[in-house]
C-alpha cells in the first residue's frame, strides 16, 4: 500500500480515501447509522465489516439477529458502500490492508473481547484509528431493556414524559415474565439496564435521546422528486426497523422512482398495536427509516387513513401495503379506502414475513440470556471506564 502520513491518509492527495468500520450491528438502529454517516464523511468510500454469530456469542453474548439478517440490514444503510461478511472480532492492520482501507473508525465507547482486550488496540497503536461521537440515548442494550421492562416511558410526552411506571396493558407479557423472575433474581440480581436511570455504564445505560432538526437534516437526502418521478407512498409504524421492513421498502421502491414513508404517531401506533408498542418513539423511528437507502422522504406523524389531500399534496401515484393485517380506523373506516377508489392501491409481497412482534418474541423467549448478556456487558464496561478515569487522573496529577 502507499505510504501514509500521521493521520492515516495515503500520501497521494488524489487517492480515494477508504474508511473501515466494523461491529456486530445487531438490531441495527439510528445510532449505528449515525456512526456510519460520520465515518463516511471522513473519506470517499465506506467499507463495513460485520462479525459472525459465533464470534459475537463468544465475546458479547447471543445476537438478536442472525448474521445473514445483519449483513442485509447494513447493506440497506444509505452511507454504506461495501459490506465485508465474517469480519474478525479484533481489527487488524492486515484487515485494513486487505480491503485497501486507510484507517478504521469507531464510536467513542469501548469494545472488548471476552478476555477484556480492546478490539481496536492494534489499529490505535499504528495510528490508523479515528473516533466519532456515539449517539447518546440509544443502544441495542437499551432497546432490549425496553422490551424486558415492559414500560411505555420511551414515548411519553409532556408532563408524563419522565414518570416511570409499569404499563397496565401488558398483563399477558407480564404473566409470562413472572415465570422466570425468581430465577432471574437468583442469577442476576435486578438488571439495571434499559429504562432504569440508575444504570451505571456510561455507554449502555439509559440516556434520554434528544432529537433535533439538525439530526433530521443530516439523515435526509434533501432532494425533491422530479416532475417525471412516479411517487410511491407507504405508511406504518416501522418500529425496531428490521429486515422485514427493509425487504418491504425495497419491493415498494421497485414500483416507482421516489419513495415516501408515512410514520404514525406513538399514540396511534399504540392504539392498533397495544401493549408497550411502539418500542421506539416517533423521533427515533424517523431517523431509522431515513437511514434506509430506499427511502427518499418521511412524513412525520402521518394520518392513519390516507386522505385525498395527502395524495394530492405529494402527487402520489401508488400506495402500497404489505401482507400484515390492516386495522380499521375510528368508525370502522378502511384507512386505504381513498387510494383504492382512485385505483392507486397495491398489496405487495416482499417474501419476508418477519414482524416487529417476532423480534420482541425472540427477546422474550431468550430473555434470561439477554439479561445475562446485558449485566455482563455493563460490568465489563464499568471496570474499563473506571480504569480509564484513573489513568486520566494520574496524567493530570503527573
Amino acid at each position: 500500500m502507499a505510504n501514509r502520513n500521521e493521520n492515516g491518509h495515503s500520501g497521494n492527495a488524489d487517492k480515494e480515501v477508504r474508511v473501515w468500520c466494523d461491529g456486530c450491528y445487531d438490531m441495527v438502529h439510528f445510532g449505528h447509522a449515525n456512526s456510519l454517516r460520520q465515518a463516511k464523511a471522513l473519506g470517499h468510500k465506506l467499507v463495513v465489516g460485520i462479525h459472525n454469530d459465533e464470534d459475537i456469542t463468544k465475546n458479547k453474548g447471543p445476537p438478536v439477529f442472525t448474521q445473514e439478517e445483519r449483513y442485509k440490514m447494513v447493506r440497506g444503510i444509505k452511507w454504506v458502500d461495501e459490506v465485508v461478511e465474517d469480519a474478525p472480532y479484533v481489527t487488524t492492520l492486515e484487515t485494513l490492508d486487505k480491503y485497501d482501507c486507510d484507517f478504521c473508525v469507531h464510536g467513542d465507547d469501548i469494545t472488548l473481547t471476552a478476555d477484556g482486550v480492546d478490539t481496536y488496540h492494534l489499529v490505535k497503536k499504528a495510528q490508523r484509528y479515528k473516533e466519532v461521537s456515539r449517539t447518546a440515548g440509544v443502544s441495542t442494550t437499551d432497546l432490549v431493556g425496553r422490551m424486558l421492562l415492559l414500560t411505555k416511558n420511551h414515548f411519553k410526552q409532556g408532563d408524563k414524559e419522565y414518570e416511570v411506571e409499569k404499563d397496565e396493558d401488558v398483563d399477558a407479557l407480564e404473566a409470562l415474565l413472572k415465570r422466570y423472575n425468581e430465577q432471574r433474581l437468583q442469577i442476576l440480581g435486578s438488571s439495571q439496564l434499559g429504562q432504569d436511570h440508575t444504570a451505571r455504564s456510561p455507554w449502555t445505560g439509559c440516556s434520554q435521546f434528544l432529537p433535533t432538526t439538525q439530526k433530521i437534516i443530516q439523515f435526509s437526502d434533501g432532494k425533491a422528486p422530479k416532475p417525471t418521478d412516479r411517487i410511491v407512498y407507504v405508511a406504518g409504524a416501522f418500529d425496531l426497523f428490521h429486515v422485514g421492513h427493509l425487504d418491504f421498502l425495497e419491493k415498494a421502491k421497485e414500483h416507482g422512482d421516489y419513495l415516501i414513508v408515512g410514520l404514525h404517531t406513538d399514540p396511534v401506533v399504540n392504539q392498533y398495536k397495544g401493549g408497550n408498542y411502539p418500542i421506539m418513539n416517533l423521533h427515533e423511528r424517523v431517523l431509522s427509516v431515513l437511514a434506509c437507502k430506499y427511502v427518499n422522504e418521511v412524513v412525520i406523524g402521518a394520518p392513519y387513513s390516507v386522505t385525498a389531500d395527502l395524495m394530492e399534496h405529494f402527487n402520489v401515484g401508488l400506495v402500497c401495503h404489505g401482507q400484515t393485517h390492516i386495522a380499521l380506523d375510528v368508525g370502522n373506516i378502511d384507512p386505504y379506502a381513498i387510494p383504492k377508489q382512485m385505483g392507486k392501491f397495491m398489496l405487495i409481497d416482499s417474501g419476508n414475513t418477519i414482524t416487529t412482534e417476532d423480534i420482541v418474541e425472540r427477546i422474550i423467549r431468550h430473555r434470561l440470556e439477554f439479561e445475562q448478556r446485558n449485566k455482563k456487558k455493563e460490568k465489563k464496561e464499568i471496570e474499563v471506564y473506571e480504569a480509564m478515569q484513573k489513568v486520566k487522573l494520574a496524567q493530570k496529577s503527573g
